[in-house]
């Protein structure tokens, strides 16, 4: 699917965006894994969140049922691919699951290999919580997901005493389910998904499991366990865990700040205002709003509430002017996911910006590094890529035709770009878009936006 985006409107009003899919993930297994009945409300309907969903049905027979009614109601199939949620006015549906678990050791060979589709997150939480499973099991994923780097997960699994084989660094990740035992282990690489699945680890493993970080990343799984009252102890850079079987539990998914990003940076691209309801506000999530307010965008964030652990509340932003921005190697893994709408903001400032130190965007969905570069590019921009340093030299956007490389983040951010442009602007495989924002093009129109799909 194409998308134009036809610039000149002022975007602005209210709106909210799809549950947080980074917390839907570890929520699903969590529920899919406890005792007793849980109920998650908000639930995103996106491509990612239904990969976790799918695996889950395949080896969490006690859930299947519930994930199966959240899967129709969402609109999309629990079994194969395919973005078929969408009502006939395009706008995503959060969806409650109501789900009956029987713990870890409950979980049930499936027979052949668990697809997770495109989402590292969920192969790589699934090898933590199938490492002491009493069965094999083997992680596959698509083209891009084949290329992603699992070997950092699959390495600190070993020293638990896990038997877990990966093929030249990447999947298929193959386990041979063993008992685990509690260990100290010091990531080489800042990586909240491999964290987490050291925690999950950790849950069904003897004695203590210790992970030390080179650099703060998001913290969900660690305040969905404090808050199911896990033996769970955090220190800066630092958190353990020990062996823990925890209980059913009700929560809503607070909405997705990395999606509601790309609204506020849409109208501060427009000179418009926006305020975002019920969005996850969580510390470890937020530094791209403290970026933003760098880069001249008026945001005031405000707590109104709680969900298992995670602060929610509202966000409401405006601008009259965009400035650059220089964000630094240790700022970087706290916005990894939001460098491309920053990007494409920075595009419309007047110098030059710079993210340093951002070789993990060459293993994301796509090569991110080059996709924003050639992206902005390709619409008229100036930005290169300097060994792991991208920098974004300004001065607006001619128009032109960008492709999404098949990354939701890329389309997303070239069609807000676009917003600002001197001329139209169409991107190639927006549909990418699914994955994380479904409905994200009739979120915009909403918001005054003009733009139209085409096939």
């Amino acid at each position: 699917m194409r998308l134009l985006i036809t610039p000149g409107s002022r975007v602005g009003g209210r709106a909210t965006v799809p549950g947080d899919k980074s917390i839907a993930h570890r929520w699903l297994i969590l529920g899919a894994t406890g005792l007793g009945p849980s109920r998650l409300a908000g639930l995103p309907p996106s491509l990612d969140v239904l990969a976790t969903a799918r695996a889950l049905a395949r080896v969490a027979p006690a859930a299947r049922p519930g994930l199966e009614v959240w899967a129709r109601n969402a609109g999309g199939p629990l079994e194969g691919g395919g973005s078929t949620w969408n009502t006939p006015d395009d706008r995503w549906r959060p969806a409650t699951l109501e789900v009956e678990g029987e713990g870890r050791s409950a979980l049930a060979d499936p027979g052949s290999p668990l697809d997770c589709a495109n989402s590292g997150t969920t192969m790589r939480l699934f090898a933590g919580m199938l490492a002491p499973a009493a069965f094999r099991s083997e992680l596959i994923g698509d083209e891009s997901l084949s290329r992603r780097p699992m070997e950092r997960v699959a390495a600190p699994l070993r020293t638990m005493g896990a038997t877990i084989t990966t093929v030249d660094g990447g999947p298929p990740i193959r386990i041979e389910g063993s008992p685990l035992h509690g260990a100290e282990i010091d990531l080489e690489v800042p990586s909240a998904q491999v964290k987490s699945a050291i925690l999950l680890a950790g849950l069904e493993a003897d004695g203590v499991t210790r992970v030390r970080e080179p650099a703060s990343t998001r913290d969900h799984t660690e305040r969905a366990l404090a808050a199911l009252g896990a033996p769970i102890d955090r220190e800066e850079g630092l958190v353990s865990v020990g062996r823990f079987r925890h209980e059913g539990f009700r929560a809503d998914v607070p909405g997705d700040v990395s999606s509601a990003v790309f609204l506020v940076a849409a109208a501060a691209l427009t000179g418009g205002a926006v305020t975002i309801e019920g969005v996850g506000l969580n510390p470890s999530r937020t530094r791209v709003l403290d970026v933003l307010r760098r880069m001249n965008v008026r945001i005031d964030a405000e707590v109104e509430g709680e969900s298992l652990g995670e602060p929610v509340g509202r966000i409401t932003a405006s601008s009259d002017g965009i400035g650059p921005v220089r964000v630094e190697p240790d700022e970087l893994p706290l916005v990894h996911d939001e460098i491309p709408i920053l990007a494409a903001v920075a595009a419309h400032a007047p110098g030059d910006s710079w993210f340093l130190g951002a070789a993990e965007l060459r293993v994301k969905e796509s090569d991110r590094l080059a996709g924003i570069s050639d992206g902005l590019r390709a619409l008229g921009g100036v930005a290169a890529v300097e060994g792991d340093d991208l920098v974004v030299a300004g001065g607006g956007l001619n128009g032109g035709t960008a492709s999404s490389r098949g990354d939701h983040r890329l389309a997303m951010a070239f069609a807000v770009a676009g917003l600002a442009a001197f001329g139209p602007v169409e991107v190639t495989g927006a549909e990418a878009a699914d994955v994380s924002f479904p409905g994200f093009d009739a979120a915009l129109a909403s918001l005054g936006a003009r733009s139209e799909r085409r096939t």
